[in-house]
């Protein structure tokens, strides 16, 4: 569990006073993190990056299928984006609701309803012709899903001060494993009576071309349901909550974890202040570039080079994308821990985020030389320099998360505090796909800058966001 309140009578706490005690963290040596926990909790963060990338790889095809564009192909970064924003526009309405709910009712019953909903909407996404059902689709797993937020709050109760950082260096690996397997699923099973007429002959198969990698990333869903259901233990006591409750109501001024706010929800409003507040703006802008690199990065693979990409197949990009997955899950789990330990977690953050001007700078080189020489070893390369480019980026997420663990004004917000912070990247991400992949459309119908404006523009958005960094707390403790 994370660290009790300071028991020093002379600290003041209060709903301003940050979750971590930097001055005992030093003193103490790492807490071992409670592996069976930690283990289910990865197995959900698992399933999260599988059922919403999976559909990256054939996104834009099953767009140009269905007809949805008329057959203009300079259009089709717009639809495929509105699809890919639908998850997060849906989830920015309910996530904060989620993550309080969970700070009275418990991690595990929001947990399971949202693999429950994520299960589901894999299901219809997959039996979808229409551009209704594929809307309908994503729009339940986005309104039924505060897992994110939840699974946040969850690593921070299970982790204190000395492992926090092993504890958060676990979430990307795991997502990356996720990011892996969900492209490979996606790029190489749909399509089946296609690709293997042996084992898939029928005409549902013929009719619903997308429904193997949807109901393989629905399964993935349901053994994750179980393990949570069987073997996930609450991290919030709910009998404590309510006898606490049930004293603060009658006036009794007694302290069950060292300090009584300690174990009390604070409101709302309480979180809107800077200690909170510049965390979840950072978090934003992170989640701004992420979600504009993600979206962009399968419409560049499978545009074709005259149009400014590099016309790949969808089993090319699936491929593609799940490497990043296995480099971005080793070197995290290997780096991140003693790259924080020994500089600490904003300039990691800082370094990390300026990696994106390199990555978004790649793009338009890359097309350079494929139009020049084609698809050569020239071309490998610099796709090559642009995933590990990322996998320097993807580290910044583990160090934001530490500072809004750090902000909570106390346990009993975690949730809130992670759900505040949830809410506003679901926001961003609800836009970032339909926006980047309209001005990737718009940049290239217009030819402005020769077709790429897009990556100047969030260029220019990095620099402003490594300005918003410098904002950020020296570390990710709290001062007394």
């Amino acid at each position: 569990m994370s660290s009790a309140a300071p028991s020093d009578p002379d600290i003041i706490v209060n709903e301003r006073t940050a979750l971590l005690d930097a001055g005992q963290q030093s003193k103490k040596k790492a807490t071992p993190l409670p592996k069976l926990q930690i283990a289910i909790l990865m197995l959900v963060a698992l399933v999260e990056p599988i059922a919403a990338q999976s559909i990256y790889p054939y996104i834009n095809q099953l767009v140009r299928e269905l007809d949805i564009t008329g057959g203009d192909e300079r259009k089709v970064g717009y639809y495929a984006g509105l699809i890919e924003s639908l998850f997060f526009a849906t989830q920015a309405l309910t996530i904060l609701q989620w993550n309080r709910t969970s700070d009275r009712i418990g991690r595990k019953p929001v947990l399971l309803l949202g693999i429950f909903g994520l299960s589901l909407s894999m299901l219809c996404f997959g039996l979808s012709r229409t551009l209704l059902g594929l809307i309908l689709s994503r729009c339940i797993t986005g309104a039924l899903n505060g897992n994110i937020g939840v699974m946040k709050s969850m690593m921070g109760e299970l982790t204190d001060s000395t492992n926090m950082a092993q504890g958060f260096a676990l979430m990307p690996v795991a997502w990356s494993l996720g990011a892996t397997i969900g492209p490979m699923i996606g790029g190489t099973l749909q399509h089946p009576q296609q690709h293997f007429p042996n084992i898939f002959p029928g005409v549902f198969w013929a009719q619903f071309p997308y429904f193997l990698p949807s109901a393989v990333a629905a399964l993935f869903a349901v053994t994750c349901f179980l393990g949570i259901l069987f073997f996930l233990k609450e991290t919030l006591p709910r009998q404590r909550t309510q006898e606490k409750s049930i004293a603060v109501l009658d006036g009794e001024a007694f302290d069950v974890s060292g300090n009584g706010v300690d174990d009390s929800p604070v409101s709302m409003r309480s979180l809107f202040v800077p200690s909170v507040l510049i965390p979840v703006a950072n978090y934003g802008c992170a989640a701004t570039l992420e979600i504009a690199l993600f979206a962009l990065q399968p419409l560049f693979y499978s545009t074709p080079i005259e149009l400014g990409g590099l016309g790949f197949e969808p089993i090319t990009i699936g491929l593609w994308m799940g490497a990043y997955g296995i480099a971005n899950g080793i070197l995290q789990a290997i780096i991140f821990p003693p790259l924080v330990n020994k500089f600490g977690p904003k300039t990691v953050f800082q370094f990390c985020e300026g990696s994106f001007i390199l990555i978004f700078a790649m793009f338009p080189i890359t097309n350079i030389v494929a139009s020049r020489n084609g698809i050569n070893w020239l071309v490998w390369c610099l796709l090559t320099c642009s995933l590990l480019l990322s996998v320097i980026m993807d580290m910044l997420f583990g160090c934001i998360l530490m500072f809004i663990t750090a902000a909570a004004p106390n346990r009993r917000s975690l949730g809130a505090t992670n759900g505040l912070a949830q809410m506003t990247a679901s926001i961003v991400r609800a836009i970032g796909p339909a926006a980047s992949t309209s001005m990737f459309a718009y940049s290239v119908q217009h030819k402005l800058m020769g077709g790429y404006a897009v990556y100047a523009f969030f260029i220019v958005m990095t620099v402003i966001a490594l300005k918003i960094a410098t904002k950020l707390p020296a570390t990710a403790e709290k001062k007394s």
